[in-house]
């Protein structure tokens, strides 16, 4: 285990205190932390294509519903303009009904523009030209990445994180006790309660608006054991300061996300809900609305108002869907590329 090239020694020469063998640990532990932060890249670019992904299929429905709604326009521009024509009907219904026509043409546009950009975006992270068969078609079509998340969800898979995963190497590398700074700084609670939604641990944990937790600053002087170091104690005190303070962060950064993950999904199943209420009311009342104005008992401008409601819940509906969908991709970024991996309860400790 000894290279001459990297540490300047001869081959022969026998390493009586460790020193070869410590730096080549921590040259170790630093090449992991590496991979770590390559793993960090990797989720990262995943979520990004997912979320780019559901966006573009958001923007495909949106344009569905903007065509749906220039057509329904449209007919209420023609069916105004021959009442215009006939003498029952005022100029002013007439521009009023072009005005909401035209609206759903300019959005059209936006719509198509968007779609055009998501693609872009789409090629440019997936590194390739895609194919149309391989972009989606609409959000209703896709599904979420982590549908279900299990109850008692314990805070042990932020381990897996790989900025975590990372600070833990670079506190090895430093000769930290990486045991005691899981015991020092790592939150040992559940993630979720039932159904998947955030555990009052998790969300004690940032209660009365602090955005972390502090830990005693003496806490840290009992990961490390210098007595190989003493030669240079002041770089190693430095050192061991980064890396502790990159740790800590880095632990409160994973649980922060989690639970404003978790808190957008306790609540986004009530506004989904009170959404598609709120869309199906819209249709019914414009349905009956337009029967009445038809029936000569309405008054057109209630017609109208009806339409552009409806036009309107449709598009505050394909937004919270989104939201959802976009939900579970950053609970996938937070959770460090979900929960599938198996966390060791027995991290290696430095020799």
């Amino acid at each position: 285990d000894i290279y001459s090239a990297n540490v300047g020694i001869s081959a022969w020469q026998i390493d009586l205190f460790g020193r070869v063998r410590n730096l080549t640990q921590a040259q170790q532990e630093q090449y992991f932390a590496t991979e770590e932060n390559r793993n960090a890249a990797q989720v990262s670019l995943i979520a990004e294509i997912a979320t780019q992904w559901l966006t573009m299929a958001a923007d495909q429905d949106r344009l569905k519903i903007a065509r749906d709604t220039e057509r329904a326009f449209g007919q209420t521009v023609k069916l105004t303009q021959d009442r215009f024509r006939i003498g029952i009907a005022s100029e002013l219904e007439v521009r009023q009904a072009s005005t909401s026509y035209d609206q759903a043409r300019s959005d059209i546009a936006d719509a198509t523009t968007l779609i055009a950009q998501d693609q872009n975006a789409l090629n440019l992270l997936a590194g390739t030209t895609l194919s149309a068969d391989m972009l989606p078609a609409r959000l209703e079509e896709t599904s979420p990445t982590l549908e279900n998340l299990p109850s008692n969800l314990p805070s042990e898979v932020l381990l897996r994180r790989p900025d975590i995963a990372s600070a833990e190497h670079q506190l090895i590398a430093a000769n930290a006790n990486i045991g005691a700074a899981r015991a020092a700084f790592f939150p040992n609670i559940s993630l979720t309660a039932a159904f998947g939604t955030i555990s009052l641990g998790l969300s004690n944990l940032f209660g009365s608006g602090s955005q972390n937790w502090s830990v005693a600053p003496s806490v840290s002087q009992t990961l490390f054991d210098f007595g190989r170091n003493k030669g240079n104690l002041r770089y190693a005190q430095a050192t061991r300061d980064a890396a502790v303070a990159t740790y800590e962060k880095s632990i409160q950064t994973g649980f922060r996300e989690v639970a404003d993950a978790l808190a957008r999904r306790g609540t986004i199943g009530a506004q989904l809900q009170a959404q598609t209420s709120l869309r199906d009311n819209a249709a019914g009342a414009f349905r009956l609305s337009e029967l009445r104005f038809r029936a000569g008992i309405d008054t057109f401008l209630n017609t109208l108002d009806s339409q552009r409601s409806l036009y309107s819940a449709q598009q505050t509906l394909l937004a919270a869907r989104l939201t959802r969908d976009s939900n579970s991709v950053e609970l996938y970024r937070a959770l460090g590329g979900g929960v599938t991996t198996t966390v060791s309860p027995n991290p290696r400790q430095p020799n």
